[in-house]
């Protein structure tokens, strides 16, 4: 896809400059090209005015024609066709409130976020035009602002979080003028919009480079804003005989920087994991952070909500938090609690979890490799047998409809999950043995 891409921006760079026109590639296509990375997108930039873009390609059409913006599509592949424009007035944190076309490329730069992101390439040559020494910045392995970097952060707050993501997905540092605004300005990102900051920091955490990228957040005081309860670990002391790596913020930090390609849901549920422990933490005989897992997953909820995460996010978010104390119990778990377990929906984010916990502390994976065997050994249909009796077939037998019905067939299930049935008749006359058979009008009974 990103090569066909490439070859469209190519094509579209050549029909423009047919036309008379200025045409490059430009930003963040051109950033990757020149560190030897696959560009993800692809954008050009030309002096062509946006009704000229469209009447040249058949299959083109306005995406922001405020801005000068058009997307040239030829199947999946997309190229973002872009007039040389300058922006005033930024009003709302986000957007100018006016645009003035150009035709002078330098003015166009001028306006961009970060110098390595504001270079522009001639696709057939190789060319490259630096007007703000995105060259020597992209060697140097520097995130640097264009011009004032309080003025282009006032321009747009979101520029903050991109410049850690672009410092921890590329190893770079961050130059000090430009991280100096971004810790004077910091409050300024609660304007931003909680889905915006959202897709920002889950590229944080898995385009490469996590731990670097959180602690970064916490150097600019960006997660103090953003999350408080992950900056809230720093300084919380864990029980050395478990956690011989030091406090939890540490343990966090391995973690994440363990992590291999991870979900967003296995990032977050890294970063999250222990954001019960602050609020848990006392002394007693030892250290103890009682129900932190508890704890922890109603935090989660609240924290994932508030940055608009989707529900099924949440929902396992929230279950990989919850769960991850439950793996000291894997050994000594009977059949049917062990099974449940292992069926969990995405269980191997839950064995990933698990692993970098151990490989944060103590480093014994015994638990991890039980569980591992145990997936080799047990066949699907023994993880989640098909079901032996329904409520229908209750009310068939006599019983009445009610609250007991749900937790006389997970009976039936514990029982078949342990191999005690293996029948619909084995399973009714399981029933029958642990609950009063129907008589008359026939009511379940609520204990054995």
């Amino acid at each position: 896809m990103a090569s066909r891409a490439g070859e469209l921006a190519a094509r579209v760079v050549a029909a423009l400059r047919g036309q008379g026109r200025q045409a490059w590639l430009v930003g963040g296509c051109v950033r990757d090209r020149l560190l030897g990375r696959q560009p993800e997108d692809y954008d050009v930039a030309t002096d062509a005015r946006p009704e000229e873009v469209v009447a040249l390609f058949s299959n083109a059409h306005l995406v922001g024609a405020h801005f000068g913006v058009v997307q040239v599509s030829e199947g999946e592949a997309e190229v973002e066709v872009a007039t040389f424009r300058s922006d005033h007035s930024y009003l709302d944190g986000r957007h100018p409130a006016s645009v003035e076309f150009e035709t002078d490329p330098r003015q166009d730069v001028l306006r961009r976020d970060f110098t390595i992101n504001a270079l522009l390439q001639d696709p057939e040559t190789g060319q490259v035009l630096d007007f703000v020494g995105g060259r020597a910045d992209l060697e140097a392995g520097v995130i640097r602002a264009i011009g004032d970097p309080e003025k282009r952060f006032g321009e747009d707050h979101l520029r903050m979080l991109r410049a850690v993501r672009f410092a921890a997905r590329f190893g770079f540092v961050i130059e000090p003028r430009t991280m100096a605004a971004i810790e004077r300005l910091r409050e300024m990102i609660k304007v931003v919009s909680a889905e915006r900051v959202h897709d920002e920091m889950v590229r944080i955490l898995t385009e490469g480079g996590a731990r670097r990228g959180v602690e970064l957040l916490d150097q600019s005081g960006l997660l103090g804003v953003l999350l408080p309860e992950v900056a809230a670990m720093k300084g919380v002391p864990q029980p050395p005989e478990f956690h011989p790596e030091g406090d939890v913020w540490i343990h966090v930090l391995l973690m994440l920087e363990m992590m291999r390609e991870p979900t967003r849901t296995l990032a977050l549920g890294v970063l999250l994991h222990d954001v019960g422990k602050p609020p848990t933490f006392r002394v007693a005989e030892r250290i103890r952070f009682d129900e932190h897992d508890a704890v922890g997953a109603r935090m989660t909820v609240g924290i994932l909500t508030r940055l608009r995460f989707s529900s099924d996010d949440i929902r396992q978010v929230e279950a990989l938090v919850a769960q991850h104390q439950r793996w000291r119990h894997v050994p000594e778990m009977r059949a049917s609690k062990l099974k449940r377990f292992l069926r969990m929906e995405r269980f191997e984010e839950h064995m990933e979890l698990h692993r970098l916990d151990c490989l944060a502390s103590h480093g014994k994976l015994d638990n991890y490799e039980f569980a591992k065997r145990k997936l080799e050994e047990l066949p699907p249909p023994e993880l989640k047998p098909p079901r032996l009796l329904t409520g229908h077939d209750l009310i068939q037998a006599g019983y009445q409809p009610g609250p007991a019905f749900a937790a006389i067939l997970r009976e039936v299930e514990d029982a078949q999950l342990e191999g005690q049935v293996r029948t619909p008749e084995e399973a009714m006359a399981y029933v029958r043995s642990l609950y009063e058979p129907p008589e008359g009008t026939p009511r379940p009974q609520a204990g054995r």
